[in-house]
């Protein structure tokens, strides 16, 4: 088995349940990684054997497009695709980060992480 990680994709956003939070946006990241065999692709390298991070990071921003009131059910459709579209993987733990929440205090950033298995 191996893992593929994506750090720190950058997406400006519109989640949040403040009503300004849909009009104004926020900066995000996200943190991805996913667990899946790399055997395979690391004897024959061919991308067609391996699972392709460029098509894990349009989930992502695509994802992050949509807008939701908790970080929790954008991070849950992440999931849902990733397993749908992608069946190598078996494992998927992703991090959403809100970039200076309102949250009334001087914070850098507010993250929820959530970690799944293919049942």
């Amino acid at each position: 088995m191996g893992i593929i990680k994506l750090k720190n994709i950058r997406t400006f956003s519109f989640h949040g349940c403040l009503v300004e939070e849909s009009k104004i946006g926020s900066d995000y990241t996200v943190d991805l990684e996913i667990k899946t065999d790399l055997r395979k692709s690391s004897f024959s390298d061919e991308l067609a054997d391996t699972v392709d991070y460029v098509h894990l990071n349009k989930i992502v921003v695509e994802e992050m497009a949509i807008r939701s009131k908790l970080l929790e059910h954008v991070a849950q459709r992440i999931i849902a695709r990733i397993f749908k579209e992608t069946p190598a993987v078996s494992r998927i733990i992703v991090s959403v980060s809100k970039i200076n929440p309102p949250i009334g205090g001087d914070v850098e950033a507010v993250t929820i992480q959530m970690e799944e298995y293919r049942s």
